[in-house]
């Protein structure tokens, strides 16, 4: 917190009143049960979605009717239990036979064509056929898969078989839930982004200590200097002689009290603009980030970024910011940001353990690209690991202290921009660049 300064000439005394206060500190509290709130949804959109991806696989699992094992020439060696109970012949009588037989005959010739083809190309092949029922020949569309003896030789094939109408009802399930699936995606982005600040509470809550209590210790100064002009001006009101009042007035140092008013005013005035910043900042952190593309330096987001995420950290780390220093690109400013708090939160937790942790973020031009990297001194990603770290829900972290979701979401938000996130070069530590289209239009 600055030093207040002596006011400017011309400047007026403000008038505060309890309300202005009351507004702060509501805010505040707002704000933080907000977090709150939202970091409580994450944890139930995370379940929502793991429901809903078991329902996809069961959707593309029941779809899968039927097995067939046939060998090299033709004849069914194995089936599912499902083939029976179509075709109403036991097991025992389907083995041995023709696979061709049972399909209609119409499609015999092109599904041993297709057989033969799928032999010699040694791939699959795809083609729609009836199977033979007693209610008729059934639809369904056929996989054609070569397989091989232990000496890599064509032993035979497996065709599975989908019926087309599950097929087509379960592409029509696909599409309806798209838009859920869309829908659940922007959730867990704004919720993480949320999550990421609820694990800068303990910064932020310092940061708003400080200000309120200099607004709250100018405050009672200005509470002091109001009782003694109070008990002068009593005085002067009941006529009482001039020496008098010029001991008074020396008694209750007056004069320096004068000037201490407005130093306190400026003061309290710097605090509570201090705090009104503070929570604008968290107003805007905490916003979905959606709409139309604008044109934004990533370099004055990188950096609001980062203050925000070292605010949070457990204990002092050297950062080194190198390169550009205006790096024009096109997006939403807020979902970037979260890209690079994310960036810089692992980082921190990287080093948590290293005796003289550091981190390093250069801004430079590649070609057309704006790249960002966040580069740290901890141990690195072991290359046993470096596959996965983008993949949903995986994470390093111990239970309560990771979601899981943070370089996944980012990946994903830097696709959406044209661009893309990535693990470094090798070296010391982990870096991970970001990668944005350069916009050289933008001033």
């Amino acid at each position: 917190m600055a030093k207040p300064q002596a006011p400017r000439e011309g400047d007026g005394d403000p008038v505060w009143a309890d309300s202005v206060w009351m507004d702060v500190m509501s805010a505040v509290d707002r704000t933080y049960a907000d977090l709150v709130d939202y970091q409580e949804r994450l944890e139930r959109q995370n379940a929502e979605l793991e429901s809903l991806r078991s329902f996809h696989a069961s959707v593309l699992a029941s779809v899968s009717d039927i097995l067939i094992v046939v060998s090299r020439a033709g004849l069914i060696e194995e089936v599912s239990a499902s083939v029976p109970a179509r075709t109403r012949l036991p097991r025992a009588a389907l083995c041995g036979r023709p696979a061709s037989d049972l399909f209609a005959e119409a499609d015999r010739p092109a599904l041993q064509e297709a057989m033969r083809r799928a032999t010699d190309a040694r791939s699959a092949l795809t083609l729609e056929a009836g199977l033979e029922t007693p209610e008729g020949p059934s639809a369904v569309e056929l996989s054609l898969s070569p397989r091989f003896d232990e000496r890599g030789r064509a032993a035979g094939l497996v065709l599975t078989g989908r019926s087309v109408a599950e097929l087509r009802q379960a592409y029509a399930e696909l599409a309806e839930s798209h838009d859920e699936l869309k829908a659940a995606q922007a959730l867990l982005v704004r919720n993480e982004k949320l999550a990421s600040l609820g694990r800068l509470l303990a910064g932020v809550a310092h940061e708003l200590n400080n200000p309120i209590s200099f607004v709250y210790a100018n405050a009672h100064a200005l509470g002091r200097y109001a009782t003694k002009f109070e008990q002068y001006f009593e005085q002067v009101q009941a006529g009482a002689p001039r020496e008098a009042l010029i001991r008074l007035r020396e008694e209750l140092k007056l004069d320096r009290e004068v000037r201490n008013l407005r130093d306190a005013v400026q003061g309290a005035r710097d605090g509570a603009e201090r705090v009104r910043d503070i929570v604008e900042d968290l107003r805007r952190l905490s916003s979905e980030g959606s709409g139309e593309m604008e044109g934004f330096d990533l370099v004055a987001v990188a950096q609001v970024a980062t203050a925000w995420v070292l605010r949070g950290a457990r204990r002092p780390v050297a950062v080194e910011v190198t390169g550009e220093a205006h790096l024009p690109v096109r997006g939403r400013p807020g979902h970037v940001q979260q890209v690079v708090m994310n960036l810089v939160q692992n980082a921190l937790d990287a080093v948590e353990e290293v005796p003289e942790p550091r981190i390093s973020i250069e801004h430079r031009i590649e070609g057309d690209r704006a790249v960002l990297t966040v580069r740290d001194s901890g141990p690195g990603v072991p290359e046993a690991l470096a596959q996965a770290i983008f993949d949903p829900f995986f994470t390093t972290k111990p239970v309560g202290r990771g979601t899981g979701l943070g370089l996944p979401i980012s990946h994903k938000i830097a696709e959406e921009h044209g661009g893309r996130l990535v693990l470094g070069e090798e070296g010391p530590g982990a870096a991970f660049r970001l990668e944005l289209p350069l916009d050289r239009e933008i001033r």
